[in-house]
């Protein structure tokens, strides 16, 4: 027997045989359980804080470059509007002279007139340039979201509800109407092709034998 042995005192009474010696299986803490747990529910958190920050960054992507298109295309609407005063003056003052007072005319007269139809054509140019452009009003159907009806005129030789006169023109800016068409409708007159089909028009209906 050597000295080691010697030295090593017997197990007391109810004592284990080898009380120092690890378990045979190493079972994982609670509290180590609790903080794995802690730490994946913040993996979980902060994943979900990131993904809405990103769709949150993105809706504002978006709507920043929206508000950028409008005001690119809608930003001169307040000048457009006011400048379509300045067209219809011009449109007056060219309308006061028919055919017969221009040829009668001397020529300083039509040297005027001539300018003022330059410049109204030009004026006309530069607002469609920004986005602005003219609602074609004369005989197309009426629009209430274009169109804005002043009177009803009689003719039967169109179909009712028809722009038969275009008192003031009317402008739009971009896909909005900058301003509606001032006209006057068609009444009485025949039912447009559409409406004739959709109430059953000759030959609809009871004339198969």
């Amino acid at each position: 027997m050597n000295d080691t042995e010697m030295k090593q005192p017997a197990p007391g009474p109810g004592e284990p045989a080898n009380a120092d010696a690890p378990p045979a299986e190493s079972v994982p803490s609670t509290a180590l359980e609790r903080e794995l747990a802690d730490r994946e529910r913040e993996v979980a958190e902060t994943k979900d804080r990131l993904l809405r920050t990103l769709a949150e960054m993105e809706n504002l992507r978006r709507r920043t470059e929206r508000e950028v298109a409008d005001a690119r295309a809608y930003g001169v609407t307040a000048f457009a509007r006011d400048m379509l005063g300045v067209a219809d003056n011009m449109h007056r003052a060219l309308n006061a002279f028919d055919a017969e007072a221009r040829q009668q005319a001397d020529d300083g007269v039509k040297a005027l007139l001539d300018g003022v139809e330059l410049t109204e054509r030009e004026l006309a140019n530069a607002l469609e340039k920004h986005g602005v452009r003219r609602i074609e009003a004369q005989g197309q159907k009426f629009d209430p979201n274009r169109h804005q009806a002043m009177y009803e005129a009689e003719d039967p030789t169109v179909p009712a509800g028809t722009v038969v006169q275009v008192v003031q023109a009317g402008y739009s800016i971009g896909e909005r109407v900058l301003r509606p068409a001032l006209v006057a409708v068609a009444k009485g007159g025949p039912k447009a092709p559409s409406e004739a089909a959709g109430n059953g028009g000759p030959g609809a209906a009871g004339e198969s034998k």
